[in-house]
């Protein structure tokens, strides 16, 4: 049973990829903190996947994808 105070509403959710020479972490900051430029009122965000970019041997970046969901404006 819903609240009567509770909002409803139409969310979206969609699949980023972050990355970073330092961290997972940062990775999927950058995702997040990049998304927020250009979409409005973002809600949650969830790391699905990690991985890292390796060159010759050593590993030179890592990766986080991240869903993200965001509300439709009404």
């Amino acid at each position: 049973m819903a609240k009567k105070n509770a909002q409803s509403g139409v969310y979206r959710v969609t699949e980023i990829i972050g990355t970073s020479k330092v961290s997972w972490e940062e990775a999927a900051t950058n995702a997040v903190e990049t998304a927020a430029k250009s979409l409005r009122d973002l809600r949650v965000a969830e790391v699905s996947k990690l991985d890292m970019k390796i060159e010759d041997g050593k590993v030179v970046a890592y990766r986080a994808r991240v869903s993200l969901s965001f509300k439709y404006d009404g």
